[in-house]
């Protein structure tokens, strides 16, 4: 079975925080076809957006997604990256949309501040979850029945993972891999891409 992995964009948002998974899961699917010709690829991976047309992330980095939010047919792993999320926080068809997705998803993952908006959308009242080193702080003020984990790499809450920033969101990453097609993909995986896993939150 191949699983559909959805990646929200948006304006500002952090590089490598959507672009660190987007290469976890792409990689992965890449070495488990090498050693399985004949298989389907555990992961597909498409980057939404809200609005048509172009995203320019941090840095002036511009990325075309593949699917708006309203075309999107099946989506079993949504990852909300971090980044300048302020202007996200406010967009009710975002947040709805999150929260209809929440009903059938096998995995909502955020990176960084990705968390704010999934704590917006209410999916992380009364549980655990974490964000960047630099904004703990807000996140707690910002979210009161959320309870911020402080030192750990990655929360992890049922269906509902969340990370602190960049490489954190690779190490999560493949903890997804792991937990869903075995430790050793996510080895091949990590090494494939010379990339030294933490695989302890």
């Amino acid at each position: 079975m191949t699983r559909q992995v959805a990646i929200y964009l948006y304006h500002n948002v952090e590089v490598l925080d959507f672009a660190g998974p987007y290469e976890v899961f792409t990689t992965a699917s890449r070495v488990f076809q090498r050693a399985h010709p004949q298989n389907a690829v555990p992961f597909a991976v498409n980057l939404i957006a809200l609005q048509p047309g172009s995203v320019e992330a941090r840095g002036g980095f511009r990325v075309l997604p593949d699917y708006l939010l309203s075309g999107c047919q099946q989506v079993d792993i949504l990852l909300v990256p971090g980044g300048e999320v302020s202007g996200e926080l406010e967009r009710e068809e975002l947040l709805s949309w999150i929260r209809d997705l929440s009903q059938s998803a096998e995995i909502i993952a955020s990176v960084c501040t990705g968390s704010f908006i999934l704590a917006a959308a209410g999916l992380l009242s009364g549980l655990r979850a974490t964000t960047h080193w630099e904004d703990l702080d807000e996140f707690e003020g910002s979210f009161p029945d959320v309870e911020v984990v402080r030192d750990q790499r990655w929360v992890e809450e049922g269906k509902l993972m969340t990370s602190a920033g960049i490489s954190a969101g690779i190490d999560m990453s493949l903890q997804i891999v792991s937990h869903l097609e075995g430790r050793g993909l996510a080895d091949s995986t990590a090494r494939q891409m010379d990339y030294r896993w933490q695989p302890h939150s």
